[in-house]
């Protein structure tokens, strides 16, 4: 992102590491550069960089918000911004706020639609962090906020999603699908209690549920996004005229 890059996170309090040791990578000082057998063909990470491209190429999700960032200040740069990297558990991604990059669990990932979901899911954050003063190391709510927003948006709760998972036929599921991920995001990287962290999406949920910037909707499918991109276009076509 071309704007200065933010300041590194405060101390550390005791026991809390921000969710990094899902990122084994992230944690040393001095990463060695990757081998040539390690970014070769037929690696995880020569696919993951692979599905990268076609996402950030084809998907209309990662397309407008590479677009509205841009628009904003704040244009990303593949090779800068995205990392393939393994990571431990199940996690599947992460936006790292200390170096405004995106990474992508090249061992958990290895289908296209979750590459593009994840993609977007990450892109989300990555434009709260651009438009907004976020607060992620020290402020729970603000956390909650941009979690809430990214199950939202992403698809990770479309109903084709839900159903793979046997979750569906509930009254208002959307809503009580983006509650729980986003609930279960911030048990993942922060060492708050369920109750903290039920409380921090219950607090701020109406108004970040209904932020849909940069989308101007909920796109809940790919026929959605392409219609939001569209408008996008349109409106950045219209403002850029007057």
């Amino acid at each position: 992102m071309d704007r200065s890059e933010p300041p590194p996170p405060p101390e550390v309090a005791e026991g809390e590491d921000f969710g990094y040791r899902l990122f084994p990578e992230r944690r040393s000082e001095a990463k060695p550069p990757r081998s040539f057998l390690a970014t070769s063909l037929f690696t995880f990470n020569h696919k993951c960089r692979v599905m990268l491209k076609i996402a950030l190429d084809t998907s209309p999700y990662a397309q407008l918000l590479l677009d509205a960032m841009k628009q904003s200040g704040c244009t990303v740069h593949k090779d800068r911004h995205f990392a393939c990297e393994d990571c431990d558990g199940c996690v599947s991604g992460g936006f790292d706020a200390a170096t405004s990059q995106i990474v992508l669990c090249q061992n958990n990932i290895h289908q296209q639609s979750h590459m593009n979901r994840v993609v977007t899911h990450e892109l989300i954050h990555a434009f709260d962090h651009c438009r907004a003063h976020v607060d992620w190391f020290s402020n729970v709510k603000h956390l909650a906020c941009s979690e809430i927003r990214a199950a939202n948006l992403s698809g990770d709760c479309s109903l084709i999603n839900e159903m793979t998972r046997f979750k569906f036929g509930l009254k208002q599921h959307h809503q009580t699908c983006v509650r729980d991920r986003a609930i279960r995001s911030i048990l993942a990287v922060r060492k708050v209690s369920k109750e903290t962290a039920e409380k921090a999406v219950d607090g701020v949920f109406d108004s970040c549920f209904n932020d849909h910037e940069p989308f101007g909707r909920v796109p809940h499918s790919r026929s959605d996004a392409k219609y939001a991109y569209r408008n996008f276009q349109n409106r950045d076509r219209y403002y850029a005229n007057l």
